[in-house]
């Protein structure tokens, strides 16, 4: 099969009609038919019925009609970086965030990334911990900034980036952030903030259960932004790693008995043969000095 046949195959689903779509293919009536036959033929199953003036999918015409859509789209996207290239376009970068990891560090280091790759255009997408080295390995990211180790993968280059401890978060006019470490005793029976896009979820439960000193979960959100907002007004406490701040006035707090922390990867499809600009971005990450990225201001 080839891309015209897709291409008059998909016109053909949009009308049911073999005269028009050959219209919109450019070709004659019964070229469309012949073409419509070798792909049938090609895949080993009918595509339409034909029933006088009906003519309707089949469901092997349904199942492969989104896969066509799809294979379409990615022509269509080929097609268009060729074009910006030949026009001296800018390069796009698409990179991947988990909610999880605030912008607060990395958004310095973007902004560093465009001033020193100005041929390059910067596009970041929302992703999930169990989605992004799919999306990378798919080639619709670049690279993506993960809050754990990814597994490891011969396709794969990860870059260790920085560490940042787990802390409790509350209000400035919350009673435990008169505390310079919160014993954990103190959390039993609070207002608890579920964040459920964190990694450390399911350990600190444990240890807060062996100590018993579960607190009492209120409100649960994907959403970091809501969340934190709740715990600045003293709505209930979180835990948080340190870097990951992003409602001016939070407290963070250590907690006696939990010592937890995480690093911070950067992940991409590894090899000489990805884009000059992805190559660049890789040995920025790999020359910053994260000691002195601060988050202050």
């Amino acid at each position: 099969m080839n891309i015209d046949q897709i291409r008059q195959f998909l016109y053909l689903t949009e009308s049911l009609n073999f005269t028009q779509a050959a219209k919109q293919s450019g070709v004659t009536q019964p070229t469309l038919s012949r073409a419509i036959q070798r792909l049938e033929e090609q895949l080993g199953g009918r595509l339409l019925f034909r029933d006088g003036k009906d003519t309707r999918l089949t469901a092997l015409g349904l199942a492969v009609e989104a896969e066509f859509q799809q294979i379409l789209r990615s022509e269509e996207k080929v097609q268009q970086m060729a074009r910006e290239n030949r026009h001296g376009a800018l390069e796009k970068l698409n990179l991947g965030i988990v909610s999880s990891i605030a912008p607060r560090r990395l958004s310095k280091l973007v902004v560093r990334a465009m001033g020193m790759l100005p041929s390059s255009e910067v596009i970041l997408h929302p992703i999930n911990r169990s989605n992004g080295i799919e999306l990378v390995l798919s080639g619709m990211l670049d690279g993506c900034f993960l809050g754990e180790e990814p597994d490891a993968h011969h396709k794969l280059s990860t870059i260790e980036l920085f560490d940042e401890r787990l802390m409790l978060a509350c209000g400035k006019g919350h009673r435990l952030a008169q505390y310079e470490k919160v014993p954990a005793n103190e959390l039993a029976q609070e207002t608890y903030i579920d964040r459920l896009n964190c990694e450390f979820r399911a350990r600190v439960l444990e240890i807060l259960v062996d100590q018993m000193s579960v607190p009492l979960p209120r409100l649960r959100s994907e959403r970091e932004d809501w969340l934190q907002e709740a715990v600045n007004s003293c709505g209930g406490v979180t835990f948080l790693p340190e870097h990951s701040v992003i409602c001016e006035g939070l407290v963070l707090r250590p907690v006696d008995g939990i010592e937890l922390s995480r690093k911070i990867y950067f992940v991409s499809v590894s090899g000489s043969g990805t884009s000059l600009v992805l190559q660049d971005f890789r040995k920025l990450l790999a020359s910053v000095d994260w000691e002195s990225v601060t988050t202050d201001n």
